[in-house]
Formats: structure tokens, sequence, C-alpha cells
């Protein structure tokens, strides 16, 4: 009985020692997000520590997930959306994908049933994928915003390789954790570091409010961040995972009209302890104001149980924060899983103070 219990933390340690799992430190120069050593938020951001992670657990009062919700996938998506037409499909969680201008982007895909290290640890799917990553149309470039198992699932991308051979685009730090797992090829942004694309296509690497971690001993190596996407049908922008903060008001100035914003809805229950890091359904609907968002979409919901609330909470209070936002009510869409709709076009001669007429696309 000793001998087992020292030869586990015997190999705790070493797992310590060696982080397995651990994104690779950094190196690049200081900023105002990086020290030299770690990355952090610009700002008053009280991020919680481990101490502040056990008074949640222990006091956790968790909302009703379903233990598994197997609905049939929605239909395959067209190949190609050409031109300035714009759609969006929602899959799951943040995995959402993007066609326009011909090209067709992926954001933070998932299809493990479960989000971790190895196979049988980590936070498990509570639903079937909106899509089958079989019915995916050529896939040509993936925007990752950090490296969370929720958000960066290395199953998923080696499949999404073998498959499509797509571009990667990744905040700083996380090419290096690709390229140990021999994942890519991958450009690395800083926030506010530019990539132009086919197709009179650029992707912007923006500022977000969060962390990153995968490891024991690596939190913060990487970068975390969102993404602007700039092309002939307009501004899309990816906030990836993020708490509220000025970096909305920024974004939103420097690149209104935003034509399409998808913008995390869950994970914010506690909200003493979520609220620096994930945004609340109410919190969403003041980003989408403040960004001047034409039509924001909810996204990082319904999927996997990770914090308090329940399964259809994040629902519930977007709906209730869209009806106190006033009339008219913010175009705020909660697509179902699989859902792909047509994204309206607007003139690009809108403001943010002007009122938005959008027509649909046929």
């Amino acid at each position: 009985m000793l001998y087992g219990t020292l030869s586990a933390l015997a190999v705790a340690f070493l797992f310590y020692l060696t982080d397995p799992y651990g994104n690779p430190r950094h190196h690049g120069p200081v900023s105002d997000h990086f020290d030299g050593r770690r990355f952090f938020n610009p700002g008053p951001v009280s991020e919680h520590g481990f101490r502040d992670f056990l008074r949640w657990q222990f006091h956790s009062e968790r909302g009703f997930w379903p233990e598994f919700i197997d609905e049939p996938p929605g239909p395959p998506p067209p190949a190609r959306v050409e031109g300035d037409h714009l759609r969006v499909t929602f899959i799951q969680h943040s995995t959402v994908l993007i066609q326009t201008a011909g090209l067709n982007i992926l954001t933070d895909p998932v299809w493990s049933k479960r989000v971790g290290p190895v196979p049988w640890l980590g936070p498990r799917r509570r639903r079937s994928p909106g899509l089958r990553i079989n019915d995916l149309p050529r896939v040509d470039l993936i925007l990752l915003s950090h490296n969370h198992y929720d958000h960066l699932d290395l199953r998923t991308l080696r499949s999404l390789q073998e498959a499509h051979a797509p571009q990667l685009i990744v905040p700083l730090g996380v090419h290096a954790l690709l390229k140990s797992k021999e994942l890519g090829p991958a450009v690395e942004l800083d926030w506010w570091e530019a990539f132009s694309l086919r197709n009179d296509l650029k992707v912007t690497c923006v500022p977000a409010q969060h962390f990153s971690v995968r490891g024991f001993r690596d939190r913060n190596n990487a970068l975390w961040c969102g993404y602007v996407l700039e092309g002939p049908g307009g501004r899309i922008y990816f906030a990836g995972d993020t708490g509220y903060g000025p970096h909305f008001e920024r974004i939103g100035r420097q690149f209104a009209p935003i034509r399409l914003a998808l913008l995390p809805i869950g994970a914010y229950k506690p909200t003493w302890f979520m609220s620096p890091v994930h945004m609340s359904p109410h919190e969403a609907v003041l980003a989408h104001q403040t960004l001047g968002a034409q039509t924001s979409v909810g996204i990082h919901f319904g999927t996997f149980a990770l914090a308090d609330e329940g399964e259809k909470e994040p629902e519930i209070d977007l709906q209730r924060a869209l009806k106190e936002a006033g009339d008219p009510m913010p175009q705020f869409w909660k697509l179902g899983f699989g859902e792909g709709r047509d994204v309206p076009s607007c003139s690009s001669e809108m403001t943010r103070v002007s009122p938005i007429q959008c027509t649909s696309q046929s």
C-alpha cells in the first residue's frame, strides 16, 4: 500500500518536473502584455489563483445538464460561398464554420469526446457534434484563439490536417506547441499583427481578456486572442474566449462596421470567479453594442459543462439581456447546433451611430 502511494507520488512529481503536456515557453521582446517570461492582461484584471479555484469547487452549485444530448447533425454546408456573400454555421462550443470569398474558415475546432491531455481525461462532451467532421467542405484556414483543451484539440487538428491540409493561424507561443506535435503549417501573430490570405482576405490578431494553460507549470506561456477577418464581404470578428473589457471599444473603433461578431456567452457562473475571463450573456450583448456589430452569434455554450450554469441558462439569460437592451432589439442570434445561416449584408457606409438597415442575402 505504502509502496503504491509512493510510486504514484513519484510519477506525479516527475510529471510536474517535466510537464509533458505543457506549452513551451515563448521567447520574444517585452511588450504591454508580455514581461519577457509570461503573457498577461493589461490593466486592472484580477486573475484568480489555485486557492480561489478550490473555493469555487468546494462551494459549487452546478446547474442541470443532461447526461448526453444525442441530436441528428445538421445538413452538410455548401462547398463554397463566393464573393461578398457570408454564411455562418454554428457547429458547437466555439467551433464555427465561416464561408465567404470562396474560402472555408474554422474557428477552434473540437470533435473529440473529451477535451484534455489524454482521451480519457478532461471535460466530456454533453452533446453530439452539430455537424459531422466528414461533412465539412474543404477547410482552407483554421483560427486558434488560445491553447485551452476545449479550444485547441490536438486529435481534431490532426484529423483535419490529414483530410484538408489547412493553414493555421495562432497567437504567440502556440506554434511551438503545434510544432512539437508535428502539426502545421502555422502563422503566429501578436496582438494587432495581420496576415494576408488569398482572395483579398486579411486576418488581424486582436486582444482578448483571458489566460492560457495546458500543463502543470505553463500558465500564460502562450498568448490568447481574437481575430478580425477583412474581405469582400466586410469584417468578421471572432472573439475567442474573453471576459468583458476595454478591448471591445478599441476593436470596434478600428474595424467598424463589423458585419458579424462571434461572441462567447457561456462558462460565466459563479461570476466572482469567472467574470475576469468569461463573459455572461448580458456582457456579450453589451460587447455587441460596444463593437457596433451589425449581427452577432452566440458561441461557447451547450457542449461542455465547464462552469456552474446549467445547459439552458446561457440561452435564457441571452434572451433576457436582449429584451432589456431596448428597442430595437439587437440582432444577436442563438443558432441551433449545426445550423447555417446567411448573414445580412449592410452598407459599408454605415457607422456605429447610424441606424442599421440590412438586407438578407439570397
